[in-house]
């Protein structure tokens, strides 16, 4: 480009005969052997070739002026194929995140990419609950776990002067199992169906259709956004997040097993104190835990929990584990309660105290190692009811913490006892054998004793493992059963 130029300005002087080459001095570009002129007598004007370089193209007797490039010493880069990756999109973009930041990343980081990433999130694009999936929840186990929330539900709207207009909210609803078994045992109760609207938090889209069949939902002519339930006509709307869902009216939260997928910080102690536990990628291209080299943001949220503590319990510690994104939510929670007036019930596995390190992947119903496959797996980890609790007392004077009680006295205060007896009552034997292992699965601790199939296929139960938490506004009283 700088000799095309330099020629251009050259031609109206060639033109002219005012100037002769050997009068001109080297222009840098040309300056070295390799690339010189070729020339003898006085020039005229020439027309660009792009396959010869600079050439006269009028008659033969006209001089010529010729320039040749030596491209010997031009970059040839090799050509570039585009070959298949067999590494997962969530893969590739976890390790696009690590290179751009030039470091490792928060293992909270790691957990809400893996989890929820809107285009290769684990909970996004599929259906990862029941035996087909990756684990059972409560709800799929029995009816009668959805039954017992129902009447819990039924309670609280006594509790609050059985108003007209509640808005009765589900966190991370999975199928809708829990919701669809509400309705069903409460259907009889039309006062209190009447004066419900479902809100359901959920952010994947192929969640969302499972729930939409499960309530067996019809489309709502007077609202585009939101459809009815045919199992008590009651409304049903879906949102992305908690703040969505309209305020005004009097609210009852239910989250079952939705805070143990919420994204936490991990921490180890060493020589120099508190380091933050992170995910980086190694020469072998393999993702692998390390510690950071310095003090990290984050340690913002352990110092906040670490308040809450004995100091003799955190010095025990050697890693801690925390979760802001419980506290934030829980902080809305107790917000909306204070305000709107209603309450919450929170059921998970957890403790109420520091959590040491409990972070676990499941896939298909089998514990795998967290960092391998990103995204096939199912991320958790223990809810620190605790945390819980001081986070919700901070808000105001008007909202109450109860709790934790274990998933086997709530529901024994409920009646499912009672319920367990009445459905026996009528039904065949291999339904009686599926009531017994679903109960057993529900409030016992342990192994069922009174299995006699494959040992692989033991029921485990779950009613000490998991606990029950609520928050409530104080002019409700103390919710049951925690009185």
């Amino acid at each position: 480009m700088m000799l095309r130029r330099s020629l251009a300005r050259l031609s109206p002087l060639l033109s002219n005969g005012a100037l002769r080459l050997n009068h001109i001095a080297p222009h840098p570009f040309l300056s070295s052997p390799s690339r010189s002129f070729c020339s003898s007598q006085t020039q005229t004007p020439t027309t660009p070739n792009l396959d010869n370089g600079y050439t006269k193209s009028s008659s033969d007797s006209s001089p010529t002026v010729a320039v040749s490039i030596d491209r010997s010493g031009l970059c040839n880069p090799p050509e570039h194929t585009h070959e298949p990756s067999s590494e997962s999109e969530i893969v590739k973009h976890l390790k696009s995140i690590i290179k751009f930041r030039g470091g490792p990343i928060s293992v909270a980081e790691y957990m809400e990419e893996v989890l929820t990433n809107p285009k290769s999130g684990f909970y996004i694009n599929r259906d990862v609950f029941g035996t087909s999936g990756d684990f059972i929840t409560s709800p799929e186990v029995s009816q009668m776990f959805g039954e017992m929330i129902g009447v819990w539900v039924m309670c609280l709207w006594e509790q609050m002067g059985q108003p007209q207009n509640v808005n009765l909210v589900e966190l991370g609803p999975g199928r809708g199992t829990l919701m669809s078994d509400l309705l069903r045992g409460s259907s009889k109760f039309e006062n209190f169906t009447k004066s419900l609207n479902i809100h359901l938090v959920e952010c994947s889209p192929v969640l969302q259709k499972i729930q939409y069949e499960k309530l067996k939902c019809i489309d709502d002519s007077t609202d585009t956004e939101g459809a009815i339930s045919a199992i008590t006509n009651t409304p049903v709307s879906w949102h992305a997040s908690l703040e969505q869902v309209p305020s005004g009216s009097c609210t009852i939260i239910i989250a079952h097993e939705f805070f143990d997928a919420l994204p936490i910080y991990q921490f180890q102690k060493g020589a120099r104190g508190w380091s933050e536990k992170m995910v980086d990628v190694s020469e072998d291209s393999k993702f692998r835990f390390v510690l950071s080299p310095g003090p990290t943001p984050s340690l913002l949220y352990l110092a906040r929990r670490c308040q809450w503590a004995p100091r003799e319990e955190v010095s025990k510690l050697e890693q801690v584990e925390v979760c802001p994104s419980a506290m934030d939510l829980t902080c809305q929670i107790a917000k909306r309660i204070d305000t709107d007036g209603g309450g919450a019930l929170i059921i998970d596995y957890g403790k109420d105290g520091l959590i040491s390190d409990s972070l676990q992947a499941i896939r298909k119903h089998k514990f795998v190692h967290i960092l391998d496959d990103p995204g096939s797996a199912d991320l958790s980890a223990y809810v620190d009811f605790a945390s819980i609790r001081h986070s919700a007392q901070g808000i105001s004077e008007n909202v109450s913490v109860h709790g934790p009680i274990t998933q086997s006295q709530l529901l024994g205060s409920l009646g499912i006892n009672f319920r367990v007896e009445s459905l026996l009552q009528n039904c065949t034997e291999e339904e009686a054998e599926n009531l017994k292992t679903g109960y057993w699965r529900l409030v016992g601790d342990g192994e069922a004793p009174f299995w006699e199939g494959p040992d692989e296929q033991t029921p485990i139960g779950m009613g000490t493992r998991y606990l029950a938490m609520a928050i409530v506004n104080k002019k409700q009283g103390v919710p049951v059963p925690f009185q």
